[in-house]
């Protein structure tokens, strides 16, 4: 893999495929026949030689696992978040850089000692220096040998090339000035002359990534008590090679508000931010794509959309082995899998009666890094009692997102959302999705002996954020894969 192809793309499309059904006759003196049992997968086999450099990665202590992320960095390897952790991104990194160097898979103590100087020379080379940004109060790294121009901001600071064609601009705004859902539908509204390539918002942070003819840009904010404060770099798209790999090395350094770190991060090295900062949008291919999302009900068992899975032979939850439980139906079916790190299993509260036309709802989605993104969208009722769909800018993957009303019920499931959406242009405006409506998750959740909480109907409903609604079940989605 070449280091153009690891240039920073998103995924953007027009997403027109709606779901369809299909009456199935039944000849009434014959009995109903019964479905067949859910075939349980069988576990997928480990990759030895993966486990074997995970093992070797996660025995160095914290602070060589994340010098070898950055150094992989700047040797043009590695373009995700400095956090120590070992996943498939570090593992291709390394691997590439062994390839170079002659070696195979984690490399020995003087390899990653030749690794380490690899990166620290080019840092250097650039002058990367992570230091605060007075006027807008973050901390950040800026490549001052490339950057060597500085000039005063209203709320913040721009740095530039010498021939203009490179720009960093950091930026504040003060508590109540503005909000994230403001400053991402300014950063996102079509332009005949700009094609946003990725965006996401979620409830403290957002990133947004735009191409016109010429230049590339990448856009990241983040909410806290403070305000918001975030940053910019323009560039212009002949200089992608040097400076996709700045974007990544920029955005691991960034710290919006370091005065609520905790103080023992002051003293780790920059590589080790107190609030690491998400990477730019990943290369496509680089990550196996989600098929579905689900969401942890209990502990150790996922709600998911059944049409979203059909094709999938062997679903993982977030990389772990999953087996259908049985009860699966046509709508809906649960996932049995293991202890899953970094998610809360909740009791949903479900939604006591059917969502108005035109009433503001929100998806929650898994992104192309894997996290939670907040897709709000609306209420479209359909012909007959009860169904609904929603209209929302959905991504494919988001069949079995959980859609929540504004005080944070559940009022139903994306049943659906096509895996090859047609491109129009660059530009995706919301289309509309089949739900699995409310009252239908509260009879399956029932007839699996899970707890759900006290209905809410729309009367209980407050006039709460998309982001605050979102806010209470988050930790509990879950990507859904499929083993080839």
């Amino acid at each position: 893999m070449t280091r153009r192809d690891r240039t920073i793309r998103g995924v953007t499309g027009l997403l027109l495929g709606m779901m369809a059904g299909t009456a199935v006759a039944q000849t009434p003196p014959a009995p109903r026949p019964t479905a067949p049992a859910p075939t349980r997968p069988k576990p997928a086999a480990p990759d030895p030689a993966f486990e074997a450099a995970r093992v070797a990665f996660e025995a160095l202590p914290e602070t060589e696992r994340k010098g070898l992320q950055d150094a992989l960095v700047w040797t043009g390897d590695y373009n995700s978040v400095i956090n120590g952790a070992f996943g498939r991104r570090s593992y291709e990194a390394l691997q590439a850089y062994a390839k170079r160097s002659g070696g195979t898979g984690l490399p020995d103590a003087a390899g990653r000692a030749a690794l380490l100087k690899d990166g620290a020379a080019a840092r250097a080379a650039a002058r990367f220096t992570v230091k605060p940004d007075p006027a807008s109060g973050v901390v950040l790294g800026v490549p001052e040998r490339i950057l060597p121009k500085r000039s005063p901001l209203p709320g913040g600071t721009r740095w530039q090339s010498a021939d203009g064609r490179i720009t960093l601009e950091t930026k504040s705004y003060a508590a109540g000035e503005t909000g994230l859902e403001a400053v991402f539908a300014r950063v996102t509204a079509p332009s005949p002359d700009r094609r946003v390539t990725y965006k996401l918002l979620r409830p403290d942070f957002l990133v947004v990534t735009a191409e016109t003819g010429t230049g590339r840009s990448y856009i990241r904010y983040a909410a806290g008590e403070a305000g918001l404060r975030g940053l910019t770099l323009g560039y212009d798209k002949a200089l992608a090679g040097e400076v996709d790999r700045l974007a990544i090395a920029i955005a691991n350094s960034f710290v919006p508000f370091p005065e609520a770190a905790p103080a023992a991060a002051a003293a780790a090295p920059p590589v080790a931010t107190a609030v690491p900062a998400p990477a730019p949008p990943p290369v496509p291919g680089s990550r196996t794509a989600p098929a579905a999302t689900g969401l942890l009900v209990a502990p150790g068992r996922v709600l998911a959309s059944a049409a979203a899975l059909s094709g999938c032979r062997v679903p993982l939850v977030a990389g772990q082995p999953a087996r259908i439980a049985v009860g699966a139906t046509a709508d809906l079916l649960i996932l049995e899998t293991g202890p899953l790190a970094g998610r809360s299993a909740i009791t949903p509260a479900i939604r006591g009666s059917t969502p108005a036309e035109g009433e503001p709802v929100t998806a929650l989605t898994i992104d192309a890094e894997g996290g939670v993104a907040v897709a709000p969208g609306q209420v479209i009722l359909g012909d007959s009692a009860g169904s609904a769909r929603i209209t929302a800018p959905l991504q494919p993957g988001a069949g079995g997102a959980p859609v929540l009303d504004r005080s944070g019920a559940l009022a139903g499931l994306v049943a659906m959302v096509p895996g090859r959406p047609r491109l129009v242009a660059g530009v995706l405006p919301p289309a509309r999705y089949g739900l699995v409506p409310a009252a239908t998750l509260a009879s399956f959740l029932g007839a699996a002996g899970l707890r759900t909480a006290q209905p809410r109907d729309a009367g209980t409903q407050g006039a709460g954020t998309s982001g605050a609604a979102a806010a209470t079940q988050a930790g509990a989605v879950v990507a859904i894969t499929c083993q080839p």
